[in-house]
């Protein structure tokens, strides 16, 4: 199985069978995918952040001066750290997701392993993180975010039905 980033992406979208089907893939074919979707969740909140910035400082005329003496460090340094900070959330997610879907796999008496489980569980929480970054553009409820990543237990669930069945137990 041979996924470009578009076809991991379409799979992460609608297709839990694909997503139980990555536990296959090698790790980096992933992890270019996570690093790609977390960069353009990074633009997309850096340019949040400059034209929130840019309402904000238009009221402080003091701060406008300082901001626009020191935008050639201000701006690269707030892009670096953004991107560390959404690269760090956004592993540790996906790694207590992968736990959670260790409980998933057992109760459904799934064979699979955590490097599995921590590779779907990447393609599962794409559209719950997409849903939670648009919605927190248009409320300031910050469980409303929350919540709707849950959903990624969802998604992992339809995901672990596709794993391989545990072999019966001998007597």
């Amino acid at each position: 199985m041979n996924l470009n980033i578009y076809q991991l992406l379409k799979a992460s979208l609608m297709e839990p069978k694909k997503q139980a089907a990555v536990r296959i893939l090698p790790i980096g074919k992933i992890m270019r995918f996570i690093f790609l979707f977390i960069l353009v969740l990074t633009i997309a909140a850096f340019i949040e952040f400059i034209t929130g910035l840019n309402n904000v400082s238009g009221d402080l005329e003091g701060l406008l001066v300082y901001i626009e003496e020191i935008e050639w460090l201000l701006y690269p340094l707030a892009f670096i750290l953004l991107f560390v900070s959404t690269t760090l959330y956004h592993f540790i997610k996906i790694s207590l997701f992968a736990w959670i879907g260790m409980v998933i796999l057992k109760a459904r008496k799934r064979r699979g392993e955590y490097r599995h489980l921590w590779r779907t569980a990447a393609l599962s929480v794409t559209i719950p993180t997409i849903l939670s970054f648009g919605i927190g553009f248009f409320t300031d409820n910050a469980w409303l975010p929350l919540l709707i990543s849950l959903l990624t237990l969802v998604y992992l669930y339809m995901a672990v039905k596709y794993y391989p069945k545990m072999p019966p137990q001998r007597k």
